[in-house]
């Protein structure tokens, strides 16, 4: 059984920074693509970003493009997402989800990604 923990969420100020962790167990995480998605009250889950299973490749949603980075330790079974120059409209549940079909590219629609984790919440606001 594959399960996904995220952590680092909270509650920061605009400007701010924040780490989010996505902690995999289970099986080869490694084999992997993983993506970061978002849900925002009153919205649908969104994509936000994503990385390829050696870490080569990352695909970012426009509105997060510059401001956020996602990264992978495969030694460590976590995939990351750095988030700098947070916005009140960044608040929202972070999920990670994990995508085991080998494809080119990274998928950003959710029915692409097999295993999800339970969300961290960011909030963002003076």
């Amino acid at each position: 059984q594959v399960q996904l923990v995220e952590s680092g969420g909270g509650l920061v100020q605009p400007g701010a920074s924040l780490r989010l962790s996505c902690a995999a167990s289970g099986r080869t995480f490694s084999n992997w693509a993983m993506g970061w998605f978002r849900q925002a009250p009153g919205k649908e889950r969104e994509f936000v970003a994503g990385i390829t299973r050696s870490g080569g490749t990352t695909f970012y949603a426009a509105s997060v493009k510059g401001r956020f980075t996602i990264t992978r330790d495969n030694a460590k079974n976590t995939v990351y997402l750095h988030m700098n120059s947070l916005r009140p409209e960044n608040t929202a549940v972070y999920y990670c989800a994990a995508d085991q079909t080998p494809r080119m590219g990274i998928a950003a629609l959710e029915s692409m990604y097999v295993y999800w984790g339970q969300g961290t919440q960011v909030t963002v606001s003076a």
